[in-house]
Parts: structure tokens; C-alpha cells; sequence
């Protein structure tokens, strides 16, 4: 199967008021497993790559060709996109290779550049077919739009699509980035009110710290994207933990990262369908 744009999956999440699965790669092995988990699931997946998982790996280009060669393989719907780049030059090589979304974070800029880098880089990928997503917390804020006690005025949203043109926004709603415990509150009747204003899917960063009950009500209160990346990140390396513990000898990393890719393979396949399914899900089935 060939790539899927992320337009695609974005318009048939919104139009059937589910939730798109948005899961972080951070290696090879990341990316296998969550192929693995749609094809599992049936469904399909957004792979996001970070501007800090381009750096870790010393450049977009290694990272970003190895995942795009294992989307292509897959047996199901898969888009790539580049998850939070700070940097307009790096959003720009992720059209150029070939990605079908681009996330634009300008929330470290004053409220004017952000508009207008934000526009730019909409410019440029719109030219080439591909879709832009960007993330609004408040005016003037620096602290980005997943900062503790930030939310997304609904006036400023529309002010914000409207000026730069954006296919989706991600908003502050209660969540946060990098969260090891599920217990992040959202603000379930603003993203109502968000669903309600903004003419485009919005997104959820920072799901890690959200539990299945609040994701299936941000999704049955507007959310489309919901991305996730600590939360699975932890299924990975407890399960090396826990392979290593039991085989204290092994030496071959192939042994244990296979135990732990298998682990996430797991968890993101469940995710994908409590987001499919939404409030249809049975929250009690493991």
C-alpha cells in the first residue's frame, strides 16, 4: 500500500466523529511497532517524527526515509508527519521528503511571527498538497499551547485559522506534555465550544497524561487527533526492563528491543481502537 495522506485520515476522523490515532516514533523499531499495532487493530495511524527525534538521530533525512519505506509496506492506511518543529527550514525538508502533514509550533515566537512564519510554511506546503497543523494556547503566551493551566480561547482560534490558513489546531484543554500518570483533567466543555467555533479537526497533544474515559470524552466533544508518545514509550522500556531482568547474560539488544517493541505493539493497537470506536468502547476491556 502506498502512503496515505493525513488529509484523508483527518477529513474521514472528523466527518465520522471519531479519533485518529497520532503516535510518536523515536526508532526503527517505534515505527515497526506501531505498523504492526494498526495492522493488528485494522486501522489506520498517523507515525509522527519530532524535531527532537530528528536531532537524536542527527538529521531528519535517516530517521524520516527509514519510517516513510516502513509506511509504505504497510497493510494499512499510514501517514507521516513531522511532530512540533520549531525550525520553518525543517518543516519545509519534511514536505520535500515526502511527508503528508507538517506541525508548525511557533508558540515560542510573539503572537504576530508566529502568525506570519506559521502562514509561510502553510504556503509552502499547501503548494505541494500538504497538510498543516499548528497549536494556539494563549496570545502573547510563550509557554506553548500544552504549558500547565494554559487554554485556548475560542475567538482567538478562529482569529488564528483565519490568518494563517491551517488545516488543524492543536489547543490547550488540561493536558501536558510528558506525563507519566494518567491524571490530566480536560476541559471537555471548552473543546465543545472550541468544535463548535473552529472550522477545521483540532488536536490533542500531550494524551500520555489522559485517561480512556477523557479521551473518548474529548473525542465525543470534538477532538479528532489524538497524539500519544510518553504513555507508550513507558510500555517499551518496562517490558526491556523486565526482559533483561529475567535474562541478566543476554547480550544481543535485538532479544530484549524485540520485547519491548512487541509490548508497545500492544498497548498502541488497543488506543487505536478505543479511539476508533470512541464512546461505543467497552473502557473495562484490557
Amino acid at each position: 500500500m502506498t502512503l496515505t495522506p493525513t488529509r484523508e485520515l483527518m477529513r474521514s476522523a472528523a466527518t465520522g466523529g471519531t479519533g485518529i490515532g497520532a503516535f510518536n516514533v523515536i526508532h526503527l523499531e517505534t515505527a515497526e511497532a506501531l505498523v504492526a499495532a494498526a495492522e493488528q487493530a485494522a486501522l489506520p495511524v498517523i507515525l509522527q517524527i519530532s524535531q527532537n527525534c530528528a536531532s537524536y538521530h542527527g538529521g531528519l533525512r535517516p530517521i524520516a526515509e527509514a519510517t516513510l519505506a516502513i509506511a509504505r509496506a504497510a497493510a494499512v492506511p499510514v501517514a507521516v508527519h513531522l511532530d512540533h518543529a520549531e525550525d520553518e527550514a525543517l518543516a519545509c525538508l519534511a514536505v520535500d521528503l515526502g511527508f503528508g502533514s507538517v506541525m508548525y509550533d511557533g508558540a515560542h515566537l510573539d503572537y504576530d511571527e508566529n502568525v506570519a512564519s506559521t502562514a509561510r510554511v502553510v504556503a509552502y506546503a499547501h503548494a505541494r498538497g500538504v497538510y498543516v497543523e499548528a497549536e494556539l494556547g494563549t496570545i502573547g503566551g510563550k509557554g506553548g499551547a500544552h504549558a500547565p493551566g494554559v487554554r485556548t480561547d475560542p475567538h482567538e482560534a478562529v482569529a488564528f485559522v483565519r490568518a494563517t490558513n491551517v488545516d488543524a489546531l492543536a489547543v490547550a484543554v488540561g493536558s501536558s506534555h510528558a506525563m507519566t500518570s494518567r491524571v490530566a483533567a480536560l476541559d471537555l466543555e471548552l473543546i465543545a465550544r472550541l468544535h463548535a467555533a473552529v472550522a477545521v479537526p483540532l488536536v490533542l497533544h500531550g494524551s500520555s497524561g489522559v485517561s480512556d474515559e477523557q479521551i473518548v470524552g474529548a473525542i465525543s466533544a470534538g477532538m479528532t487527533k489524538i497524539n500519544v508518545s510518553t504513555h507508550l514509550n513507558g510500555f517499551f522500556t518496562a517490558a526491556i526492563r523486565d526482559y533483561l531482568g529475567a535474562n541478566p547474560t543476554v547480550v544481543d539488544s535485538r532479544k530484549y528491543v524485540a520485547a519491548g517493541r512487541a509490548a508497545l505493539t500492544g498497548e498502541a493497537a488497543r488506543m487505536l481502537r478505543l479511539f476508533s470506536l470512541s464512546t461505543a468502547i467497552d473502557l473495562q476491556k484490557p
